[in-house]
């Protein structure tokens, strides 16, 4: 088996040494996405609401780019840079994650990336 890197020009691009998403056999492994906005490079503004379906759509693209959606997904992480915020965030993750739910698991953080309110990675199944 090989990794495949997986990229959608529809998400920002990495901000560091790391794909987008990486297959290995049957499973996707999709690094955190913040709500920055593919087409600015920047965060969008409107607070925690803005950015988490931002986060969303970003998930979306990189999981459309491997030939999936959410409904794939097994496993989420969400990090939140305030704790206040995770009302907010599992209402517009139920916005867009049809049940059955995945796993999850939500940690306040002391710092996201570029300033971040939210950052949600997630492992997915493909097609067999």
């Amino acid at each position: 088996m090989e990794k495949h890197a997986v990229q959608s020009e529809q998400a920002p691009r990495a901000l560091g040494p790391y794909s987008q998403a990486v297959r290995w056999g049957n499973l996707l492994f999709v690094s955190g996405q913040v709500g920055i906005d593919p087409a600015s490079g920047q965060l969008v503004e409107g607070g925690i609401e803005a950015q988490a379906r931002q986060v969303f759509r970003n998930l979306e693209a990189v999981l459309a780019a491997a030939g999936i959606n959410f409904r794939r997904v097994l496993k989420a992480t969400v990090l939140l840079k305030d704790m206040a915020h995770f009302k907010t965030v599992n209402a517009i993750y139920a916005e867009f994650v049809p049940p059955p739910f995945p796993a999850r698991a939500a940690f306040a953080v002391k710092d996201l990336p570029l300033g971040a309110e939210v950052e949600i990675e997630a492992i997915a199944a493909m097609p067999e």
